[in-house]
């Protein structure tokens, strides 16, 4: 079990903090899709490690962990609920309807409400809870109604099953139309320094002072490698590139939460220590701002 404690006191304190879904939770995240099998299927090799990892995790500060039904399908939740549950109070876990995996990579966009409905009662299930704090839309499906999905999600919500409502790969209209409906607690995009295909997004998200959770922010890892476009500029200033990369996450803007997964407990504890690299170097950052893919 993990035990609570104040924030102040948490490892993980130099990324900052921000408020989601009525939390306050450091802006470094755990993203707990690699805690499952090869192509995000089946179990891991390894479950205790998976259990240790998150462990760990949170015993270095991090309290913002995001995961999807479809991580496994059900495995990540499981995990999730085997290392941390009953779950310390300031631990925000975030979980995802609205997609279905048939195997391995193999994905199908699900936005139907029934099947919405379905997919929150049973992440709550599989997470022990009787609520979710923030529960989001994985995917909009374009087969459904949009209002329908969004409108699905508001019920959920006042029948007291979602605390909050997030959306994800979404467009600025898309989060309009969705704010006309429901109070948008905060978006999940693909983001890194390399892939800004949603700049306009972010952009929106900060003016609107709504949390922009960036998935992949180590480009698939290849922020991390050693030959990654970071490696040059991050020895010059000590650190490895993937923490180059958190890092530049963390200063684009305040309401950046990037949450970077792995199955490996040292590369947990690189991602962590991004926190502390400082870019205040402006020749630094003009050279990063050139990596835009």
């Amino acid at each position: 079990m993990i035990e609570d404690q104040p924030l102040k006191n948490r490892v993980n304190h130099a990324s900052g903090t921000i408020e989601i879904a009525g939390k306050t939770v450091h802006r470094l995240g755990f993203g707990a899709m690699r805690l499952v099998g090869p192509g995000i299927w089946g179990e891991p090799a390894d479950r205790d490690a998976s259990v240790r990892l998150l462990r760990r995790a949170v015993e270095l500060g991090v309290d913002f962990i995001d995961t999807a039904s479809v991580y496994g399908p059900h495995v990540s939740e499981e995990i999730i609920r085997e290392a941390l549950h009953p779950y310390p109070e300031h631990v925000l876990i975030t979980t995802k309807g609205g997609q279905t995996q048939s195997g391995p990579g193999s994905y199908a966009v699900l936005g139907r409400p029934e099947y919405l409905r379905q997919e929150c009662v049973l992440s709550m299930r599989r997470l022990g809870v009787d609520h979710i704090d923030l529960y989001q839309l994985h995917q909009v499906d374009p087969t459904v109604p949009f209002e329908d999905q969004i409108g699905e999600l508001k019920k959920l919500k006042e029948e007291g099953k979602i605390g909050a409502i997030g959306l994800n790969e979404v467009t600025v209209d898309q989060i309009t139309a969705a704010s006309e409906i429901v109070e948008v607690a905060s978006v999940q995009n693909q983001y890194s320094i390399t892939q800004r295909k949603h700049e306009a997004v972010l952009e929106h998200c900060t003016r609107q002072r709504l949390p922009f959770i960036s998935w992949f922010p180590l480009d698939i890892g290849a922020l991390a490698l050693p030959d990654s476009p970071l490696s040059g500029l991050a020895a010059q200033i000590g650190a490895t590139p993937a923490q180059v990369a958190l890092a530049w996450l963390l200063a684009r803007a305040e309401n950046m939460v990037p949450i970077p997964g792995t199955a490996s407990t040292a590369h947990l504890e690189e991602n962590i220590a991004a926190a502390t690299v400082r870019l205040d170097d402006p020749a630094q950052i003009t050279a990063f701002n050139t990596l835009a893919g």
